[in-house]
């Protein structure tokens, strides 16, 4: 690896040169030897003894990978009490599982979590690591990349391997219109997070076996700079990762108002209510309602696109839906090339019928709370 190096320039005289351009040479800079890096490791994420769907999404990419490179498929699980953890990983794909259990690592905290993966890497070598994109990981990815000599890609929707065991690890890049595979190509390990939702689990198999390694913590209770006084949860923020069904709305509803309808068709199928970025954008709808790369990746049965043309940045976040239904006046829009299944037309018409439809099939009631339905209603009447 080269480099330059810019030093004075000296007249005859050993006196400054005025406007004298300073002299550059080239030095060389030994690039560590990775050679013996090998194998994949995951870092799985939990909290209260349960692990994120993510982390196992990504054992099930990450095996993948590993056939590809003909390597170990590793799982690193940190916390207390999670023991069984550890041996959940080894069933949902895991070769082998290195296990820090430590009562002063019940609650994350940066720097300790951060030791013990820096710990972990020096130990085992992996020649690539995967995190999930959430708030935990982006934390603690950020912190163990900072103390490495590697790169971090974030948010990656692809990850493969080519004929070099180089990671490509692609994310959509200007302004979401494209996608961009981004190498490291000189350090190791390569690093990357992935959103929940992006990948798929493997089935649990409970008939699988694999050694679980205990590693010590590095940091005392004592050492540790901060301390977490209690954790209180969101208990009213939409939960779209989880969800088995979604009804999302885009910039063809018009506005706030007709969400409503959308949340009636939510409520009859028993879902929840997301957004494309340009609704929320205006407005209309809160942040955490937004699916797509500046929002939530989400995998649901079913998912309703309705007033959504089909953007990139949107369609990155759920086109990995079992079935996609698309309601849109266009013909045209990109979102049926997406879609299972296509409604061309008003949605003001369309997604009360569906509604009714729905209620009358579960035996509900129908109960209106939309002024947009009522509105429909009377015209149509």
């Amino acid at each position: 690896m080269e480099a330059e190096k810019v030093t004075g320039v000296d007249d005859a005289a050993g006196q400054s040169a005025a406007g004298a351009k300073p002299r550059r040479e080239k030095i060389v800079l030994d690039t560590p030897d990775f050679s013996d890096y090998r194998g994949i490791l995951i870092v799985v994420e939990q909290r209260a003894g349960l692990a994120k769907k993510v982390s196992w999404q990504l054992l099930g990419e990450g095996r993948k990978l590993a056939q590809k490179l003909d390597t170990e498929l590793m799982a690193l699980v940190i916390g207390s009490d999670v023991g069984e953890l550890a041996q959940e990983a080894i069933y949902r794909g895991a070769d082998k599982v290195y296990l820090c259990d430590s009562e002063e690592l019940r609650d994350y905290r940066t720097r300790p979590y951060s030791q013990i993966c820096l710990h972990a890497i020096a130990t085992v070598k992996p020649e690539i690591v995967l995190i999930g994109a959430t708030y935990w990981g982006r934390d603690l990815a950020g912190a163990i990349a900072t103390h490495l000599p590697t790169g971090l890609t974030a948010d990656c929707t692809q990850l493969d391997v080519d004929e070099n065991r180089l990671l490509m690890a692609s994310r959509p890049a200007f302004s979401e219109k494209m996608l961009a595979t981004i190498l490291c190509k000189q350090y190791k390990p390569q690093m990357a997070t992935a959103r929940s939702g992006v990948f798929l689990a493997l089935p649990r198999d409970p008939s699988r076996s694999g050694a679980i390694i205990p590693i010590p913590a590095q940091m005392s209770a004592d050492e540790i700079a901060t301390e977490v006084l209690a954790f209180l949860e969101q208990t009213e923020r939409v939960n779209l990762e989880d969800a088995e069904i979604i009804v999302a709305g885009g910039r063809g509803l018009g506005g706030p108002e007709p969400f409503a309808l959308l949340q009636e068709l939510a409520d009859a199928l028993g879902g929840v209510v997301g957004a494309s970025r340009p609704a929320v954008d205006a407005g209309w709808i809160e942040h955490d309602h937004q699916v797509g790369q500046t929002g939530s990746t989400v995998r649901p049965k079913l998912y309703f696109a309705i007033g959504i043309s089909g953007a990139v940045q949107h369609v990155v976040g759920m086109q990995h839906s079992d079935v996609i239904v698309a309601i849109n006046r266009d013909p045209d829009a990109p979102i049926f090339k997406v879609a299972n299944f296509g409604i061309v037309g008003d949605l003001f018409a369309i997604v009360p019928a569906i509604t009714k439809a729905v209620r009358e099939r579960r035996q509900l009631p129908f109960q209106s709370k939309s002024s947009v339905v009522e509105a429909v209603a009377s015209t149509s009447g």
